[in-house]
């Protein structure tokens, strides 16, 4: 197969269409560069439930078998579930997923031993460039000694590890609607749940790579839709959604009302905070809310604000030692899960804290939730540099806002910030805004849209 690597190998991980794009004899080219890249004796390998997922990994785990790689196969898991089990048995993993693309397309999310990321900057670059050359030239020698390929089941001791790091066996019995999607929450919850004091309803737990009911990307709206109803029929505490690979998590109240990710980032970090007796740095992107690093202070913590994106969150958390990391997107990444990120400790948090007082959740979010936001706003540019540099000369005369360049262009006034950043992949420009109440973000969004796309 002609492979044009650069369209489907990206920032942070491999993704594209199968078999269009990549297929079994390339996965087993990216298997023998892991692990000559990684230069580990030893790898751990897992999958979700896409129809290509099972071949794709075994394909990977017989190219680095071949250079003298013993592998672990796990199986279906979830994509935190292979970073457990990289932390756990200290090896570098491969993660077979395209997290909520849609069923065509496959991918593997790769990281070094102890979870630790690969990306265009921590290996991702050379795992490319073997392949390019293999695809080429034909695939490399086998060693004399090849690998062996073992098999272990790794979710009750996932669970086990994440149940121990919030106690949830004194809370009040809660109703929790949990909508997977089709995806690895299927596989999952019912494991990490069992035995708590929650009666589960679950939607779509079969596991179906084809996604036959929606699409397993909770953060599009229409997604939620079939959650939010079911909360309001079983008159449910909460509802939780998980996207394909089950590394990210969305909660909706009492009422179906979706909770937005950075008043769930507050409510984590100030359970960490607490946790940790009330001090260490929290890390949150620069789209997150005003909220989350005043919580964050408010809890004895320091704020560290980054770029979007969990190989900068996972940096920065290596970096300063911090205890939690929070994105917009729903990922939430803790010092106690090896810095990876895990929709499901965080949903155990918000259970632990829903449990452990009497009110509904949408009181207890309340205080986390402050400020008004647009939410992300994509428009397709042609001339994204160029409307980005229109963006920055209506604002920049101003005596009352600040600029900063960290990930984009973010302005920031008294009473309202907005970020207009670049697409890596896609001619678009995202914005998000946030203000202190509705009218005002309204104004600001509608103002810079009209920049954007004029």
């Amino acid at each position: 197969m002609a492979a044009d690597l650069s369209q489907i190998v990206k920032a942070y991980d491999v993704r594209g269409v199968v078999p269009d794009q990549w297929d079994e004899p390339l996965a087993e080219l990216f298997g023998a560069a892991f692990a000559q890249v990684t230069g580990a004796e030893a790898i751990v390998i897992g999958h979700d439930m896409r129809p290509s997922s099972p071949g794709l990994s075994r394909a990977f785990g017989r190219g680095a078998a071949a250079l003298g790689v013993d592998v672990t196969e796990i199986g279906l898991c979830s994509t935190d579930q292979l970073y457990y089990a990289s932390g756990a048995l200290n090896l570098p993993g491969a993660m077979f997923t395209a997290s909520h693309n849609p069923a065509q397309y496959n991918g593997i999310k790769m990281c070094r031993a102890g979870a630790a990321p690969v990306g265009q900057d921590t290996g991702l670059a050379e795992i490319r460039e073997l392949a390019e050359q293999w695809t080429d030239r034909g695939a490399p020698a086998p060693t004399a000694t090849t690998g062996t390929i073992t098999h272990r089941d790794t979710l009750e001791d996932y669970a086990e590890h994440l149940r121990s790091l919030v106690d949830l066996t004194s809370i009040r019995p809660l109703k929790v609607v949990v909508d997977a999607g089709n995806g690895m929450g299927g596989h999952t919850v019912p494991t990490v749940f069992s035995g708590l004091p929650l009666e589960l309803v679950p939607m779509y737990f079969e596991l179906d790579g084809t996604f036959p009911n929606h699409e397993a990307n909770p953060l599009d709206p229409a997604n939620i839709v079939d959650l939010q109803k079911r909360v309001r029929e079983e008159g449910a505490d909460l509802g939780i959604a998980f996207d394909g690979d089950a590394d990210r998590c969305f909660v909706v109240d009492e009422h179906g009302d979706p909770i937005p990710p950075s008043a769930i980032t507050a409510l984590v970090a100030s359970r960490e905070l607490a946790k940790h007796g009330g001090k260490g740095t929290v890390i949150h992107n620069l789209i997150t809310s005003w909220s989350v690093p005043e919580v964050v202070k408010e809890n004895g913590g320091t704020p560290v604000r980054t770029r979007v994106g969990h190989s900068f969150i996972k940096a920065e958390m290596a970096r300063t030692g911090a205890i939690f990391g929070g994105e917009h997107s729903a990922h939430y990444y803790f010092k106690d899960f090896w810095n990876a990120d895990t929709g499901m400790l965080a949903a155990l948090h918000v259970l632990a804290a829903l449990g452990g007082q009497e009110g509904p959740l949408s009181a207890l979010v309340a205080q986390y939730d402050r400020y008004a936001a647009s939410g992300e706003i994509n428009s397709t540019v042609a001339d994204q540099t160029g409307r980005l540099a229109a963006v920055r000369s209506a604002f920049e005369a101003r005596e009352d806002v600040t600029l900063d360049d960290l990930d984009g262009l973010t302005v920031t006034a008294p009473d309202w910030w907005f970020n207009v950043r670049p697409s890596n992949t896609e001619p678009l420009l995202r914005l998000n805004a946030e203000a202190r109440d509705e009218k005002t973000v309204a104004q600001v969004r509608d103002e810079v849209l009209a920049i954007i796309r004029g």
